[in-house]
């Protein structure tokens, strides 16, 4: 057998095994474990939990609303399980998160790969399947195997399991190389192959999912090996306690389906950002917001609502095209009608100024008439789709929706009896009749999108251009890497 197989068999092996293990603890409730002198025990006695991780987008960041992130939400969630206060050290790479929960700490939550040959440590059981990809610069040969990889200059990850990939992968071919670093993250990586510092990267196929509309350099490869493990890291010297305890929250995450929510919210946007046009979206993105950015802010300001929540509503209404002109007759960056403009004492809809104060302050007349039994988010979607189909037929599919037996005040109810507005047995026992109601949901779900996206480019702005100035060496040149050579 060769040396490659042997080994990818004896680690699936340990996988397996340690699977077996996740279940076996999974049955019992942490808290009937009583370690004499274990990490849980303490945990719990001293009333919070420390936590070892990483500040990137897709682990934990400071948001609008304060600390957010996939592995966060999972952090938090669990020290609400034990019953516990939650403490950070966000300041790691993967390599020093391992080195500090071997040291002090409780815990590792770093986008780990589930390694069972890292000595003095242990992992709970598996969160998220890590597939790793090949990415290359677009311009260059389609790389769509390993043997078009001889002779590109890549770079990974030190640590984060696309190393190990590659030098499993090497084993048996032996012209591989590559170059690593633990001091890089996925969008430097990316950043680079853009830009030419580097030909090709290995990254993991959700994180070129959550960065490629930022990098429309950067094309999909392939993927390249087996799928590893997302997991936890503990200090095999505190026991199995805090261990299993993790592995229970983890399989009641999983198995009443909090878990998938939680990746498809965090991961799931390349689906639709296909649908909605990414690249065209991010271009605009680029060339045509910073003209209106500011507007957008003032009216904000003036409004209470978000900034980018009204930029992604102009930017569904008129792709910030400040002289679009349906064939109805609404007009200007925020596409209003004219008796609305009167309305809203806009005297030029073709002044993006006054279309976007305009519009936002309509949008919150909208949110303002709607009944109070109508609350948070329920209430800004019922808002927008009102501001596209008029109050009178969101009032009227309000009442259909009562009498499907939905309620009324939930806008994931309310958008399935939308779409009814269009067919005569419904519309016709409605006070306001026909609508094209299925365009409101389509019009809702799309700003939601485009919003998601805003927030996303926000809250990486400074990082990126952190990146585009890439001032880390002394002369100007990218991160150093370490250099993995081909074993001919």
């Amino acid at each position: 057998m060769p040396e490659f197989s042997r080994r990818l068999l004896l680690s699936r092996l340990r996988l397996a095994a340690l699977l077996l293990l996740g279940v076996i603890l999974c049955l019992t409730p942490y808290r009937h474990f009583k370690p004499a002198s274990g990490v849980l025990e303490t945990v719990l006695e001293r009333d919070f939990i420390s936590i070892h991780t990483r500040n990137t987008p897709t682990t934990y960041y400071e948001g609008r609303h304060g600390p957010t992130g996939f592995e966060y939400e999972l952090m938090r969630g669990f020290a609400d399980f034990l019953g516990v206060s939650l403490t950070l050290d966000a300041s790691h790479h993967i390599q020093s998160a391992l080195e500090a929960v071997r040291r002090e700490g409780d815990l590792a939550a770093a986008a780990l790969p589930l390694d069972l040959a890292q000595p003095d440590l242990i992992y709970s059981r598996p969160i998220l399947e890590l597939q790793p990809l090949l990415v290359y610069r677009r311009g260059l040969p389609p790389v769509t195997g390993i043997d078009g990889l001889a002779g590109l200059n890549i770079g990974t990850i030190r640590g984060a399991g696309t190393d190990r990939v590659l030098r499993e992968l090497q084993a048996e071919h032996p012209e591989l190389g590559w170059r690593e670093s633990s001091e890089v993250e996925v969008a430097e990586l990316l950043s680079q192959v853009e830009s030419s510092d580097l030909d090709a990267a290995v990254v993991f196929e959700h994180q070129f999912r959550n960065n490629r509309i930022f990098f429309r350099g950067v094309e999909r490869g392939f993927p390249l090996g087996q799928p590893l493990s997302m997991a936890w890291a503990f200090p095999a010297k505190g026991g199995l306690g805090l261990q299993q305890a993790a592995n229970r929250f983890l399989h009641d995450l999983q198995r009443d389906g909090r878990l998938d929510k939680l990746v498809a919210r965090h991961f799931g946007h390349d689906d639709y950002l296909e649908y909605v046009g990414a690249r065209v979206f991010i271009a605009h993105l680029n060339e045509r917001l910073p003209t209106y950015a500011e507007l957008f802010r003032e009216a904000a300001r003036n409004t209470g609502f978000d900034w980018k929540l009204l930029a992604a509503l102009g930017y569904q209404e008129s792709h910030w095209d400040p002289e679009a002109t349906s064939p109805t007759g609404v007009r200007g960056l925020m596409m209003l009608t004219l008796p609305t403009a009167d309305e809203m004492g806009v005297s030029d809809r073709l002044d993006p100024a006054q279309s976007v104060d305009g519009g936002a302050r309509y949008l919150r007349q909208v949110k303002d008439r709607l009944p109070e039994s109508i609350q948070g988010d329920d209430r800004l979607y019922m808002a927008m789709a009102a501001y596209n189909v008029g109050l009178g037929h969101l009032y009227d599919a309000r009442k259909i929706t009562e009498e499907l037996g939905g309620n009324p005040d939930r806008w994931e109810d309310v958008r399935e009896a939308l779409p009814l507005l269009q067919k005569r047995e419904w519309h016709s026992r409605t006070r306001h009749g026909y609508a094209r109601g299925g365009e409101p949901v389509i019009y809702v779900r799309n700003i939601r999108r485009y919003y998601e996206i805003l927030t996303y480019v926000d809250r990486s702005q400074q990082q990126y251009l952190q990146l585009n100035e890439l001032p880390n060496g002394e002369n100007g040149e990218a991160p150093l890497f370490d250099i993995v050579a081909p074993i001919l």
